[in-house]
């Protein structure tokens, strides 16, 4: 097993925060191996990473230096709190950036921005906050792009724009809830040659209100002389029935809009019909995008796919990785753990020969060498 060949070689040059004196025993490459491997394998926290380590002890010295032996959970902990995180970040982004993203075929390539609480890095009893990570999800490939730490969630609004200058957004479509439903957020998706659909809600009221009276002026009219596009789409099971209808409208009209909105050429409605259990419930979302009105399927695609980052990246990492639980709080602990746990999802991700959920890939990998080393090299088929 060589991890030369695999994306750790982006991690060799990452700068040690430790002294190297006398006490100095264990190499940060060997640290960081570990901690990936045995996170792929089912380890949620550093005691079960040594735990890992210790009981596959003569395997990893077939690969890793190990001088010295295992390190304690100690030493992970307090090496993890020291590694600059902009920097841990910079090498995942240099792994990422080899990687092929295009998508084929008519639709553009989605990505879904959305931030997460980790509620286990934060103590009220002493006064510490909880961080907070702002990611970028790419749906189809369903890989993590990069993510940014901020104070509080209200920051989320200053720290996407930062986030989209450090991610190839070009020719993709970006999607944003609520809280993204800024000027300037947009304005920076469209300098980087991007479009966007964001969704509307309260917190942009007079927005909000213009929109809604601008489709209930088209249902009266039955949308005539108004550019629009419609698609119904069913969804039936056991127990569910629901019927979802998708619309986007023009604003060749309402050129006040565009001028309030960077690049905004269209507004979208999505009613939700749901009856399940002879319960029916309805909602209605608003959208504003920069799509064209007649390029209804990208935006049909993008308003489903946005909550793939719900599915596919958090509720993995809270329920799968056991993320809340992790309580590292010291330093940059929590940050950097939290890295790599997102490297072993993209790389789980990327594996498609197991068919099973993500725990399953998680024991078999901690099972079976030869698939752990498939998860390894999943990365190979979408590089450039």
């Amino acid at each position: 097993m060589d991890l030369g060949e695999t994306f750790f070689k982006h991690f060799e040059d990452l700068e040690d925060p430790r002294k190297h004196n006398q006490h100095f025993k264990y190499h940060l490459t060997d640290i960081i191996a570990i901690s990936v491997l045995g996170t792929i394998c089912g380890a949620n926290n550093m005691m079960e990473i040594c735990e890992f380590a210790q009981a596959n002890l003569s395997w990893l010295k077939g690969f890793l230096e190990l001088e010295n032996g295992i390190p304690s959970h100690d030493t992970f902990e307090r090496v993890f709190s020291k590694l600059n995180p902009a920097l841990f970040e910079e090498c995942f982004r240099n792994w990422i950036n080899e990687l092929d993203l295009t998508e084929d075929g008519t639709l553009k390539n989605v990505i879904a921005l959305d931030g997460k609480t980790c509620r286990g890095s934060g103590c009220r009893r002493q006064n510490i906050k909880p961080i907070h990570m702002v990611a970028a999800w790419a749906f189809s490939q369903k890989i993590l792009l990069g993510q940014l730490k901020t104070q509080e969630k209200s920051n989320e609004i200053t720290a996407i724009p930062k986030l989209l200058d450090k991610i190839d957004i070009e020719n993709s479509i970006v999607t944003i809830d609520a809280m993204g439903c800024q000027t300037k957020i947009q304005e920076k998706i469209c300098s980087h040659k991007a479009d966007y659909v964001v969704n509307i809600k309260g917190n942009q009221g007079s927005l909000e209100k213009e929109v809604k009276a601008l489709f209930a002026h088209g249902e009266t009219t039955q949308f005539k002389k108004i550019f629009n596009r419609h698609i119904i789409e069913k969804v039936r099971d056991r127990t569910r029935k629901e019927t979802q209808k998708y619309s986007l409208v023009a604003l060749r009209n309402c050129p006040e809009f565009s001028i309030r909105w960077p690049g905004l050429k269209s507004i979208g409605r999505l009613i939700a019909k749901r009856t399940e259990n002879n319960v029916t419930t309805e909602t209605t979302r608003y959208f504003v995008t920069s799509l064209a009105y007649d390029d209804i399927e990208n935006f049909v695609n993008s308003a489903r796919s946005h909550w793939g980052i719900e599915i596919n990246l958090h509720w993995s990492l809270d329920v799968c990785f056991r993320e809340d639980s992790n309580k590292m709080r010291k330093g940059f602990s929590a940050e950097n753990v939290g890295l790599f746990r997102r490297i072993a999802l993209n790389l789980l991700h990327q594996e498609k020969t197991h068919k099973r959920g993500m725990e399953c890939k998680r024991k078999r990998a901690g099972w079976d060498r030869e698939y752990l080393w498939k998860v390894l090299i999943s990365d190979k088929a979408i590089t450039k």
